[in-house]
């Protein structure tokens, strides 16, 4: 198209003298045409990201047990475990009615790490959770006390974390939106004459989303 219109320009110049409207009655440039525009438009839409549930565990350097409590009748070792985080971030309206969500924990068997034939059951680590965010509806709530199989004499169950104990959940996932935190106080208690030695366990949190 350029071409051809620098052709028409020049043929009316060079016979300007003869043809004096000449010019006039060529074809009108693309740029001098109002009709020639052509409109282009694009609808974007917000971008949206799926709600989901997670859990995340504080940044930590693992969780070494002192001893604190020890009596006549066990030794005791305690520590806190680190903030556990559970955010939920879907729409009441994309949950289906009566799910419900959950955290365990449980524990491997304490392995000394001079001699792997040292032991100690994890039946011996209790814990006590403890919702540390508020629950607005109440529907979020920490899981109930679990103790050493030597009895720390509050009463709480005497089984320890060697199958998966409640850390956290919700009784109903649509009731509350957000995100909850929790922790627990662990205690590790063994009979008095338990050998000496550094210990390793590994608890294991899992989620579980259940309806």
């Amino acid at each position: 198209m350029r071409i051809n219109r620098t052709t028409q320009v020049l043929a009316a110049s060079v016979l300007g003298v003869t043809l004096v409207g000449a010019a006039m009655t060529s074809p009108a440039l693309a740029d001098d045409n109002p009709n020639s525009g052509i409109d282009v438009s694009v609808n974007i839409t917000p971008t949206t990201t799926p709600g989901q549930l997670s859990m995340t565990v504080a940044d930590n350097n693992g969780v070494s047990l002192q001893e604190n409590g020890s009596d006549a009748a066990a030794r005791q070792f305690v520590g806190t475990l680190p903030t556990v985080t559970v955010t939920d971030t879907r729409n009441p309206e994309e949950i289906p009615a009566g799910e419900f969500w959950a955290v365990v924990g449980q524990s491997s068997q304490f392995v000394a790490s001079d001699d792997p034939a040292k032991t100690i059951g994890p039946e011996y680590l209790g814990w006590k959770p403890r919702l540390l965010s508020d629950s607005s509806t109440g529907a979020v709530s920490a899981g109930e006390p679990v103790s050493s199989v030597v009895s720390d004499g509050t009463g709480a169950p005497e089984v320890g974390l060697k199958g998966q104990e409640l850390l956290v959940s919700t009784a109903n996932s649509s009731d509350e939106i957000g995100t909850s935190k929790v922790n627990a106080d662990l205690a590790l208690r063994t009979p008095v004459d338990v050998a000496a030695g550094e210990y390793h366990s590994t608890l294991t949190l899992s989620l579980f989303n259940q309806s």
